[in-house]
């Protein structure tokens, strides 16, 4: 994929979240919305999605497959967990921007914009390997995530039971029987899980409109978060995965899903569970500007 075809993508994704930006101001979105936003997302829309990446398309692989994919997805979160252990204490800053720092190097946007850029590099046929990577993520990030963001003092069992965790749950076991719901249930599934990645942007956009822009883009410890999240942990990725000698594609794959910028739904996350919602939205909005020049970078140098 040319650097051009890369550009136009994300260009796609910032254009929502300057609109979200511009809504705030104008007074249509923002506080009591965002929050009915954030619910609506979380409880209607994402699980939805979840539910609808492994109920629509023409077939779904073998079990040997899926679990050879999900291997790749084990390193995947394993050189994240290195990355957590360490990376927040060198960084520094408040309890609440630890916690972003946390939920920045395990969570990358492996579905809003990580499965376009699959589709662009690889075609139609790796993005079920895209989907299948998704789905730890997608169970993890809602169960993980929170506990990440605000400490095990904020963490509650009942978060086990969201809907987005039960559609991850119900998503995985589906993917590994090989069930498929009918042909209806996948496209109503879809039809509301399409809002998800626009919506979300445009909340993103929302959040950030009560920011300093220039606080932010002068922010060392921003800048050198954005540099692991986007480049060192994909080089890192890359490195283990070809030393275990995985399937070309799959490698592929992964390396690009681990250079995403920051995922979206920390945002909803921190809002939802009280953590530091200004840095997450931060976090969302730089790696996301700087994810146009490094995927690129990652798919040029790396694969």
């Amino acid at each position: 994929m040319s650097f051009l075809d890369t550009l136009a993508q994300m260009m796609v994704i910032l254009f929502a979240i300057v609109c979200g930006y511009a809504a705030n101001r104008m007074g249509i979105l923002g506080g009591a919305t965002d929050q009915k936003i954030s619910k609506l997302l979380l409880t209607v829309t994402v699980p939805a999605m979840i539910l609808a990446s492994v109920s629509t398309g023409d077939t779904l692989p073998e079990a040997s497959v899926v679990l050879g994919t999900l291997g790749a997805g084990f390193w995947f979160y394993a050189v994240e967990f290195l990355f957590i252990l360490t990376v927040p204490h060198l960084l520094g800053g408040t309890a609440g921007q630890k916690g972003v720092w946390r939920y920045t190097l395990a969570f990358p946007n492996v579905a809003f914009i990580g499965y376009p850029v699959v589709l662009a590099l690889y075609g139609q046929q790796a993005l079920f390997y895209a989907v299948i990577l998704c789905l730890p993520f997608n169970l993890l990030s809602f169960t993980l995530g929170p506990l990440l963001l605000t400490g095990a003092g904020r963490f509650s069992p009942r978060q086990l039971l969201s809907p987005t965790v039960l559609a991850s749950v119900l998503a995985l076991a589906l993917a590994l029987a090989r069930v498929r719901l009918p042909a209806l249930a996948g496209e109503m599934l879809a039809f509301v899980g399409d809002v998800t990645v626009p919506l979300s942007l445009l909340f993103v956009g929302s959040l950030l409109a009560g920011l300093p822009m220039g606080r932010m883009l002068l922010s060392p410890r921003l800048w050198m978060l954005t540099v692991i999240r986007l480049l060192v942990l994909p080089a890192a990725l890359c490195c283990l995965l070809r030393a275990l000698d995985f399937d070309p594609l799959v490698l592929g794959v992964t390396v690009v899903q681990m250079a995403m910028p920051t995922a979206v739904t920390g945002s909803l996350l921190s809002m939802e569970h009280g953590g530091d919602t200004e840095c997450m939205a931060q976090s969302t909005f730089l790696t996301t500007l700087a994810s146009i020049v490094t995927i690129p970078l990652v798919a040029a140098l790396l694969l």
